[in-house]
């Protein structure tokens, strides 16, 4: 059975510091709300099965892509949080992660990371040593404090849901952080790389700051991408997402489309968020004989995430059969389907090795791909 890994985004604050009329969950950044940007996020991410936010009636209803249910605010951020996990029908071994709506920046290495974390810890939070100089002062003079050891933590923060709601239970009314529930009783916790991305928006020039942190760069992007499969008993290859009869059929995890694994690694490539084996591992159960398409389609998802669409891709198959040029129109036809491009925008091409290697023995199929994408306007 599949583990249940939940997400609280604590949205009900009043951000009366970030000097504006509405609070400043609700308030725009790069044309989305703030509060935004974390549920896009998380609703992305494959291994996130439950999101929570704590938020008033201006939340609204989930978007397009979006997942969530609401819970009511507290008086306190304390009280907020445990109004989330009170919302969450789970057993108590589930991981949970609480985040501020107010720091944007969160990514799927983030994620990633801490949810890893919690196999090995009583909980985790990414964190930034401190480089600034630190002193304190008193009449006047000034005294320099040793930043040995000392870290700037953010959110989100993860725990196991049973620990953290006892952990909260038994503490203060407003605690500084969900970290200092469980901190009194000795867990162990694990500090993952944080990031500049995940400051958290507090006064009027923040926003400025995190508009820079979060935009794309003007320059477009490109990746490439590889992968091959060999043959197994059967009677069809799958290939950009189309079916051709033949007398095998590829071997892999999922339905081993090699087209669509090459493209998908590609698109990746060129948002430097690693490979298709980071997002999909083959050891997970969940993706055996999943349609390609998947994976595809998370892999735009993620793209877009960093601020990037995708401008145009080619991609290449290598066999020595089955013949691939009558179904190539089908080929280009269903990818650019399959990420709402213009046909123009989708190349398929096919080559052999001219009886050379492994495909020009017919053991197998390999396919390249080249991704370019350009910034979100």
């Amino acid at each position: 059975m599949m583990s249940r890994i939940a997400v609280l985004i604590v949205a009900g604050g009043k951000g009366l510091r970030a000097g504006a009329e509405a609070p400043k969950q609700w308030q725009s950044l790069l044309g989305r709300r703030v509060v935004d940007w974390s549920i896009d996020a998380f609703s992305r991410h494959p291994a996130v099965t439950d999101i929570v936010v704590v938020a008033g009636e201006d939340l609204g209803a989930p978007g397009a892509g979006q997942r969530f249910s609401r819970a009511l605010p507290g008086a306190t951020r304390t009280q907020s949080v445990m109004s989330g996990l009170a919302a969450l029908a789970l057993p108590d071994e589930a991981k949970v992660l609480i985040h501020d709506a107010a720091r944007p920046g969160i990514d799927e290495v983030t994620i990633n990371a801490l949810i890893d974390a919690l196999d090995s810890s009583d909980a985790a939070a990414p964190a930034l040593p401190l480089s600034d100089a630190l002193k304190t002062e008193k009449e006047g003079r000034l005294k320099t404090v040793d930043r040995t050891g000392l870290y700037r933590v953010q959110t989100p923060q993860a725990f196991r849901l049973g620990a953290i709601r006892t952990a909260l239970a038994q503490a203060g009314p407003d605690l500084v952080d969900d970290l200092a529930a469980v901190e009194a009783a000795g867990a162990r916790v694990t500090l993952v790389a944080g990031s500049l991305r995940l400051s958290k928006i507090t006064y009027p020039e923040d926003f400025d700051m995190m508009s820079r942190l979060l935009a794309p760069s003007g320059a477009p992007r490109v990746g490439k991408g590889f992968d091959v499969h060999a043959f197994e008993a059967g009677d069809h290859v799958t290939l950009c997402g189309v079916r051709i009869p033949h007398t095998a059929r590829l071997k892999g995890h999922s339905d081993a489309d090699a087209g669509w694994h090459a493209l998908t690694d590609a698109i990746l490539g060129a948002a430097a968020l690693g490979d298709i084996g980071d997002h999909f591992p083959p050891s997970d159960p969940r993706w055996k004989d999943a349609d390609s398409g998947i994976f595809l389609k998370h892999s735009q998802l993620l793209a877009e995430s960093k601020g990037y669409r995708i401008d145009s891709c080619d991609i290449t198959v290598i066999c020595e059969a089955p013949r691939v040029k009558p179904h190539r129109e089908a080929m280009r036809a269903r990818t650019a389907e399959l990420l709402g491009l213009p046909l123009d925008a989708v190349s398929v091409k096919a080559t052999t090795t001219e009886g050379l290697g492994f495909t020009g023995r017919r053991e197998g199929i390999a396919a390249e791909a080249i991704a370019v994408l350009t910034p979100l306007r």
